[in-house]
């Protein structure tokens, strides 16, 4: 063999051994979105956090774990959506992120367009009821009853929801976040999380509006 085909051989096994583990690596990233999906029933099962309402539990930088609300509910959960509210959670000392009842991710108002909330489920109401006289005082911004509210009465069935750190109920302003959440505009519940890892996605979306002029 002469000293040309010896420096071919060389070059060709190092090729196919960068192929190789191009390939591995390609195939575990399948595996465990895999194997994350079947396990969480929806796409995509990690969602980036993009704000700090949910600090200090969850903060923004953070990749939650989200999963079908109706998959391994908890105890007292609002029958037929799996969701275990702040207000049904204490009663049974149900914690998710070091508090009473589930994170959920919904649509606001319903909207798929819009960028999902990701939000504490903080008790479930029914249409046409006085949803003040269960309210935390402190997370209604003052409102003195049902008529300062503007989703009181519940114009009908659905979740009160609020941001950990935020301090006020989405749903208690004219510009609030979101009406009350129907249990169909439910994402899923997110069961944990990856701190700091979803800053590679925000960063990418953030280039990718900037490249398209947005």
């Amino acid at each position: 063999m002469t000293e040309g085909d010896s420096d071919d051989h060389s070059l060709l096994k190092e090729t196919a051994l960068l192929v190789y583990d191009l390939f591995s690596a390609v195939g575990i990233v399948v595996f465990v979105v895999a194997f994350l999906l079947a396990i969480s029933g929806i796409w995509p099962p990690l969602v980036a956090i993009e704000s700090g309402s949910m600090s200090p539990h969850i903060q923004k930088g953070d990749l939650a774990f989200v999963m079908e609300e109706s998959r391994f509910p908890g105890e007292n959960a609002v029958a037929g959506t799996g969701v275990v509210t702040h207000e049904t959670g204490q009663e049974g000392d149900y914690r998710s992120f070091q508090r009473s009842g589930d994170v959920i991710v919904y649509q606001p108002n319903g909207n798929a367009e819009k960028t999902p909330i990701i939000h504490r489920a903080m008790m479930y109401v029914e249409e046409g009821e006085n949803w003040y006289d269960r309210a935390n005082g402190s997370w209604i911004g003052g409102a003195d009853g049902c008529e300062d509210l503007s989703t009181c009465p519940a114009p009908h069935d659905g979740f009160i929801t609020g941001g950990d750190s935020n301090g006020y109920y989405d749903q208690k302003s004219p510009s609030s976040l979101s009406t009350v959440v129907k249990p169909e505009w439910v994402v899923g519940r997110a069961m944990g999380k990856i701190p700091h890892l979803g800053k590679i996605r925000l960063r990418a979306n953030a280039l990718g509006r900037e490249f398209v002029g947005a």
